[in-house]
C-alpha cells in the first residue's frame, strides 16, 4: 500500500469535496453537509496562501487524494503564537488504512521540527474511539471534555479537548 503526504493545492478541491460530503467523514468533524468542489476550491485558495501560516496536507492512496489535514494558527493572540490546531478528515474508503496516521507523522514533524510549536490543540467527538486512539498514539492528551459542544445529526454532541506538548522543546544549539 503506498501513501503519499504532499502540500494540497487547489487542484484538490474535488477530491476534498467528494470525502467531505461523505455523512461517514462529515458527521465527525465540525464540517456541515452539502459541500461542493466550488466551496472546498475557494477553502483551499485562501488556505494554500504563502502568506498565512496554515500547513494544509493531503493524502494519497494509490495516487487518489483520500484525506485531508491541517495545522492551522490558534488565533491572533501574540501570547499563543506557539500553538497550532489540527484537523484530519479521511475518506471512508481509506479509514483505517494508515493515510491518517501518515498525515499526522507529518503535521507532528513539520510542528516539531520547523515550525516552533510548542503546543497542538484539537477538539474530537467524545465517540470518535478510532480518532481518539490516533490522537493518543501521537501523544495527545485528553485534558477536558466539553458538554453539548456542537450540533450533530440533530443533538448536541460532547468533544473532548486534546492536546499534544512538543515532545523535546528546541534549545539553542552550539
Amino acid at each position: 500500500m503506498t501513501i503519499t503526504v504532499r502540500r494540497a493545492s487547489t487542484q484538490d478541491a474535488a477530491a476534498v469535496a467528494r470525502f467531505m460530503n461523505d455523512p461517514a467523514v462529515f458527521s465527525g468533524l465540525m464540517q456541515l453537509p452539502y459541500t461542493n468542489e466550488e466551496i472546498w476550491r475557494a477553502r483551499l485558495v485562501d488556505l494554500c496562501d504563502p502568506a498565512r501560516q496554515d500547513l494544509l496536507l493531503v493524502g494519497e492512496l494509490h495516487g487518489d487524494v483520500v484525506g485531508s489535514a491541517g495545522l492551522h494558527p490558534a488565533g491572533s493572540s501574540l501570547r499563543r503564537r506557539h500553538v497550532m490546531m489540527l484537523g484530519v478528515s479521511i475518506a471512508r474508503e481509506a479509514q483505517g488504512r494508515g493515510v491518517g496516521k501518515a498525515l499526522m507523522a507529518a503535521l507532528c514533524d513539520y510542528a516539531d521540527r520547523w515550525a516552533g510549536v510548542l503546543r497542538i490543540e484539537l477538539c474530537v467527538y467524545t465517540d470518535n474511539e478510532a480518532a481518539i486512539a490516533l490522537y493518543r498514539r501521537f501523544g495527545f492528551q485528553i485534558e477536558g471534555t466539553h458538554r453539548a459542544y456542537a450540533l450533530r445529526d440533530g443533538r448536541y454532541a460532547d468533544v473532548h479537548a486534546m492536546a499534544r506538548l512538543h515532545p523535546d522543546p528546541p534549545k539553542l544549539g552550539a
